[in-house]
């Protein structure tokens, strides 16, 4: 009987010696030596895309070989992804009707592509929701859909109106398949010509905004055909990596679904109108911090004498200061099936405690605090390492879709970004330097997130979106499709 009550008793002392285990291989030296060459000069700020961004990946990679940890890539440890950085030609945009033609100092066009477009047939619709959620593929198909945006106030608190809020509902108008869309603004845009990156076999449907008074007189008159003609851009082929690597779930069943544990390796790069001398944005909290996290603890996991029961993926990815990239990419072609991935805890600025409301010691954030019920089940592992999981009221909704979990959450995962602060005084600026961060209390957050991470992939249940919150119901939903 004492053998078999000895037998017993060991899985729990294995359980009581990890958070020694752990925090032996996660030291805030070891934080320090990765964000002090993630966010060196040398990297240039790693930029999407860049060398020295290139680098970072390597050097990522190069950290889960140590571990010895399992590439998931498909390429060793890279997820590599095909781009073309699109430059709009320096001639002219044409846009005219029943011959009137647009001043091509009052228009733009969002990801620019050769078109020479000539009497389409015009389908002008009020971007108003109902009306444009009504809209069939039958009526749009082939014909240039004319978005007549009005004037919207702004809106208490900086709210965005007006032709800014319909790009929102861009991606369902270009699955009708309309051969252009033309937004009709009451208000001046950008005519820039910087580049922009583009899935190298995505199918696009040009997006020009005009604001030209004549020209939308002219479209009052009723016109039967519209001509466009988009020069063809500059197309630069680029690679870009996500880096992956996994740690294998020790479960017979349990094993085939996966926990992700996420952060972005890219930053601004260098940024020439900068008010400083300085000019490189080197991203120390944000966001080399996540990504030394997401590094350290896939070492300290790696050493641990027992696996967990499920899976876990540890991945950093590229170009979320463009728009999720990275993350939307995986989530479009995931090396591990979204239905069987319990969740995505994204770590962002993790580093810096002087929080532009206060200071952030020994605490941590959860953007979506309410939306899952994930900030309960990392509680238990927060008590142990110190550190208090904190509901941000103010700002945990609206940070939900401004990081990389935003991609995973569309998918239907339940998802967060674990933080320390949202803001702080270099957020975003050249002064966000490597020399900045509290490590020690960046090891005590990350300890918590590792053993938060081992309890999720322990455990027999699974996180969930809490559907008692209406914003959630769209995840829901993304969820239950995925899982069919």
């Amino acid at each position: 009987m004492r053998i078999i009550a000895a037998a017993s008793l060991f899985p729990l002392a294995l359980a009581a010696q990890r958070p020694q285990q752990i925090a032996a291989h996660l030291t805030a030296d070891a934080l320090k030596a990765d964000v002090s060459l993630l966010a060196s000069d040398a990297l240039q700020g790693r930029g999407t895309p860049s060398p020295g961004l290139d680098i970072a990946a390597e050097f990522i990679a190069s950290q889960f070989r140590r571990a010895g940890l399992e590439p998931a890539g498909g390429d060793e440890y890279f997820q590599t992804a095909l781009y073309k950085n699109v430059t709009p030609s320096a001639e002219p945009v044409g846009l005219s009707l029943n011959g009137a033609k647009a001043n091509p100092a009052a228009l733009s066009v969002q990801d620019p592509i050769a078109l020479d477009l000539s009497d389409a047939a015009i389908l002008r619709v009020t971007a108003e929701p109902a009306a444009l959620n009504a809209l069939t593929a039958d009526q749009v198909r082939a014909k240039a859909l004319v978005l007549d945006v009005p004037a919207a106030p702004q809106k208490a608190g900086g709210g965005r109106g007006g032709a800014m809020a319909i790009f929102r509902q861009l991606p369902g108008l270009i699955k009708l398949k309309p051969a252009a869309i033309v937004i009709l603004s009451t208000t001046p845009g950008a005519t820039n010509r910087i580049a922009r990156l583009r899935e190298a076999s995505a199918e696009v449907t040009p997006v020009i905004t005009v604001w030209d008074p004549d020209f939308r007189a002219a479209l009052d008159v009723k016109p039967a055909s519209l001509s466009i003609h988009i020069p063809a851009p500059l197309e630069v082929p680029v690679k870009l990596r996500n880096v992956i690597c996994v740690l294998r779930g020790s479960d017979p069943t349990l094993k085939e679904t996966y926990l992700l544990l996420t952060a972005h390796y890219d930053h601004l790069g260098v940024r020439e109108n900068s008010p400083a001398d300085d000019h490189i944005f080197n991203g120390a909290n944000d966001d080399a911090s996540g990504t030394a996290s997401v590094i350290e603890i896939a070492h300290a996991l790696s050493r641990l004498p027992e696996r967990p029961k499920r899976s876990i993926i540890l991945m950093t990815v590229y170009g979320e200061e463009l728009g999720d990239l990275g993350s939307r990419y995986y989530a479009q072609h995931p090396v591990f099936p979204l239905a069987e991935t319990i969740a995505d805890i994204n770590l962002e600025q993790l580093g810096r405690t002087d929080d532009t409301q206060g200071p952030h010691v020994g605490m941590f954030n959860l953007t979506g605090f309410d939306y899952t019920n994930i900030p309960g089940l990392l509680g238990k592992a927060a008590d142990t390492a110190g550190i208090r999981v904190v509901n941000d009221e103010k700002n945990s909704g609206p940070y939900f879709t401004r990081s990389d979990n935003a991609a995973f959450a569309a998918a239907g995962v339940p998802s967060t970004t674990l933080s320390v602060a949202y803001d702080f005084p270099d957020y975003h600026k050249a002064g966000d330097e490597w020399q900045k961060l509290d490590y020690d209390n960046m090891a005590k957050v990350d300890l918590a997130i590792a053993l938060g991470a081992l309890d999720l992939a322990n455990s027999d249940s699974v996180p969930e979106w809490n559907a008692n919150n209406p914003a959630t119901a769209r995840f829901i939903k993304a969820r239950e499709e995925g899982a069919k």
